[in-house]
């Protein structure tokens, strides 16, 4: 298999639309690895590099992961085929089943980070993290608060640097 280097911003209507859908965010560290379904993530421009934010609430296993190893990737299954492996990691914790096992899904190693792409989804990005914080409710919209997040478990967001971004082929 061959990876064409791209430009995440030439792409991003694709990351974008595929993002609203479903896409795999995965960590590694401590000779595990994870991956979770997101629905919400950033594309932007900072420090002078392209960078992408996702959100882990408090309570996910990814936490634990990200938190000891700050690296992650994105892949975004622009391809069919991924609808059920979509659903089961949206709803499935990694501290109980190997999701990629239980998913079919399959790790390849990243080519900047220690963290694995899943293979077949075509469009992936490898982030380092640069930034993170805790969302707070006391800085954060009420309605939107409430709606969200009633039960406290407020979101992480991390922004990574991205290292490399590419289609398979």
């Amino acid at each position: 298999m061959t990876m064409k280097k791209i430009n995440a911003f030439e792409q991003g209507e694709a990351i974008l639309k595929t993002l609203s859908k479903g896409a795999f965010l995965t960590t590694a560290a401590g000779g595990k690895q994870n991956t979770m379904t997101i629905g919400w993530g950033s594309l932007g421009f900072k420090w002078g590099a392209p960078t992408f934010t996702v959100m882990v609430r408090q309570s996910r296993y990814t936490k634990e992961l990200i938190d000891a190893n700050p690296e992650f990737t994105v892949s975004f299954p622009v391809n069919e085929g991924f609808a059920k492996a979509v659903a089961l990691c949206g709803t499935k914790s990694g501290r109980d089943m190997d999701k990629f096992a239980e998913a079919g899904l399959e790790a390849i190693p990243g080519e900047t980070v220690s963290v694995p792409v899943i293979k077949g989804c075509s469009l992936h990005l490898e982030c380092k993290i640069v930034e993170h914080y805790t969302m707070e409710a006391d800085k954060f919209d009420k309605e939107l608060g409430a709606k969200w997040y009633g039960a406290g478990d407020w979101h992480t967001c991390y922004t990574g640097v991205i290292t490399a971004a590419y289609i398979e082929e």
